[in-house]
C-alpha cells in the first residue's frame, strides 16, 4: 500500500490502481471531503481555500484536480501557484480564507505526493478533523453544487514575496546587521519552491547566493529529505565557494538545514537550538519540541532561564502545547523552526533570518557557533516485527523494566537516564517499533539503542 491516509492529510505514490496509491480519482475524493467538512462547519454562504504546491512533476496535475473539484463545490479558491508549506499557511489568515491545501509530500521522493490541509488560522487539523474528513471521504458524502453557484479562481502569485516581507518586518530580524556581515551563502533547494524563495530572500538581506538544484522543475537531484548523507554535492560547494555557509531545504520549505563554513553539517537536530537561542536572548521565555528532539533544546532554555517541555512527536502536537506553555519559539528536531510571532508553522524563511540575525551577531564563523553548544548525538533505529507480536505489551513490558526511570508515556515510551536517553514508539502503518537515543557521543548513543534493541527481542521472543 502507498496510500497513507491519516489524520495530517492524505498522501502517496503517482499511478496505480484507486484505492491504492494517490490517483486522480483518490485527489478529488479526498478534495472532495475536505471541502464537505469545511461546508458542514459553517454558516456561510460562500467559503473560500487557499491552495499552493511545490514543484513536484506531479504538482499541476494534482493541482488542477484538487482545485476544480472544491470549484465543483462550491468554493472559491486563492490560487497561489507555485508556493511553499509556510507561505501557505500565512495567506490563509491574511485572506480571511476558511482554509487551505497544500499539494505536497515535503521530504518524500518525486514519485509521491500530497494533500496536506489547514484549518481557517492556517494551521493544521486536529486529529478528531482529520479523522472526520476520513470519514466523509469513505461515505463519499459529498453534495456537488449547481451550475448557477460553482466557485470561482483568484490566482495571486504574490505570497512568496509577500512572506519574505513579512519575515523581514520580524523585530528580531536584523536585515542591517546581516548587510553588514557581508555574508556568502550557497543554497539547495532540490529543484523546487525553496530554490526560488530562500534564494529572494537572502539576496534582499545582502547576502551573496550562489546557487545549487534551485530550479523549480521537480527533478529532484538526490533525496530530498536533508540528512548528512544526502547533502554531499552542497558539503564540496560551500568549501570550494569559501561560503560562510550552506543552507538546505526540503521541498516544501519547512525543514531546514546548514552546513558550516568547513563543509560539515551543523546538524538538523540544532537548527532550531541556534534560533532558539537568539530568540531567548533577546525575549525571555519558554519552548516546546517533540519527545524525539534533542536535549540541547532544553539545556540552552535552562540557560536562559525559560522552561522547556517536550510534546507528542508531529506539528499538532508541537503547536498545541506551545500554545499551552506560551512558547515564544519551538519546533522539530528535523529542523522546524516555528516562530510565533510570525505563526504557528514551521517555516524555513523564518529559520534562516533568525540564523542569519544570531550569527551576525555574535561574529562567529558557523562551526564556531555550533562549538559553542551543548554536545549530544543521537542513533535512529527501527526493529521490524511479525504482525502478530503485540507492540503495546512490549513497550508496557519496557516501561515496567525502567519504573525507577523519568518515564513518559504520552507518545509510545519515552525513558530518561541521568546522562542520556531513548524513545520508544510504534509505527502507525507497520509492525515497527522505532528506537530514538541520544548521549553525550555517538558511540554511547550506540550502544544505548543496541542494548534496548536486545532487551525487546528478549521480551518479543525474537
Amino acid at each position: 500500500m502507498t496510500l497513507i491516509k491519516s489524520i495530517s492529510g492524505i498522501r502517496g505514490t503517482i499511478g496505480g490502481k484507486v484505492g491504492d496509491n494517490l490517483t486522480p480519482v483518490d485527489a478529488v475524493k479526498f478534495a472532495s471531503a475536505y471541502g464537505t467538512f469545511l461546508k458542514n462547519n459553517t454558516q456561510k454562504e460562500k467559503l473560500t481555500i487557499v491552495i499552493g504546491r511545490d514543484a513536484r512533476i506531479s504538482g499541476p496535475m494534482i493541482h488542477n484536480l484538487v482545485v476544480n473539484t472544491l470549484i465543483g463545490l462550491g468554493i472559491n479558491v486563492i490560487d497561489l501557484g507555485l508556493s511553499t508549506t509556510p507561505t501557505v499557511e500565512i495567506a490563509v489568515p491574511l485572506e480571511k480564507a476558511d482554509g487551505g491545501i497544500i499539494l505536497t509530500a515535503s521530504h518524500n521522493p518525486k514519485q509521491w505526493n500530497a494533500l496536506k490541509l489547514l484549518n481557517q488560522k492556517g494551521e493544521f487539523l486536529s486529529g478528531a478533523e482529520g479523522a472526520k474528513i476520513l470519514e466523509i471521504a469513505e461515505a463519499e458524502a459529498f453534495d456537488f453544487s449547481d451550475v448557477d453557484n460553482l466557485g470561482e479562481i483568484t490566482v495571486n502569485d504574490a505570497y512568496m514575496d509577500i512572506h519574505i516581507d513579512e519575515v523581514l518586518n520580524l523585530p528580531l530580524v536584523d536585515v542591517q546587521a546581516v548587510k553588514d556581515a557581508k555574508f556568502k551563502v550557497v543554497v539547495d533547494g532540490v529543484n523546487s519552491s525553496g530554490g526560488v524563495v530562500i534564494p529572494k530572500l537572502l539576496e534582499q538581506m545582502g547576502v551573496e547566493v550562489v546557487k545549487l538544484y534551485c530550479e523549480p522543475n521537480g527533478h529532484f537531484p538526490h533525496n530530498p529529505e536533508p540528512l548528512k548523507e544526502h547533502l554531499t554535492d552542497i558539503s564540496e560547494l560551500v568549501v570550494k565557494e569559501n561560503a560562510h555557509l550552506g543552507i538546505v531545504v526540503d521541498p516544501d520549505v519547512d525543514r531546514l538545514a546548514f552546513i558550516s563554513e568547513d563543509g560539515e553539517m551543523f546538524g538538523e537536530e540544532y537548527t532550531l537550538v541556534a534560533c532558539a537561542d537568539y530568540v531567548l536572548s533577546k525575549t525571555p521565555g519558554n519552548t516546546v519540541s517533540n519527545m524525539s528532539s534533542s536535549r540541547a533544546l532544553r539545556d540552552v532554555t535552562k540557560a536562559h532561564n525559560g522552561n522547556y517541555e517536550a510534546s507528542a512527536v508531529g506539528e499538532v502536537n508541537v503547536v498545541e502545547l506551545m500554545k499551552k506553555n506560551n512558547a515564544i519559539i519551538g519546533g522539530e528536531g528535523n529542523g522546524g523552526i516555528i516562530y510565533p510571532e510570525s505563526h504557528y508553522g514551521r517555516d524555513s524563511l523564518v529559520g534562516v533570518a533568525l540564523f542569519l540575525t544570531h550569527l551576525a551577531n555574535k561574529k562567529m564563523s558557523v562551526s564556531a557557533l555550533r562549538a559553542s553548544y551543548p554536545e549530544y548525538y543521537m542513533s535512529k533505529n527501527k526493529i521490524e516485527l511479525t504482525p502478530q507480536i503485540d507492540v503495546d505489551a512490549i513497550l508496557v513490558a519496557m516501561t515496567d523494566k525502567y519504573k525507577n526511570e523519568d518515564i513518559a508515556t504520552i507518545d509510545g515510551v519515552k525513558i530518561d537516564f541521568a546522562e542520556e536517553w531513548v524513545h520508544l514508539r510504534k509505527s502507525n502503518t507497520e509492525p515497527i517499533i522505532r528506537i530514538y537515543t541520544e548521549a553525550s557521543s555517538q558511540q554511547k548513543a550506540d550502544v544505548l539503542a543496541l542494548r534496548i534493541i536486545d532487551e525487546i527481542k528478549i521480551i518479543a521472543g525474537i
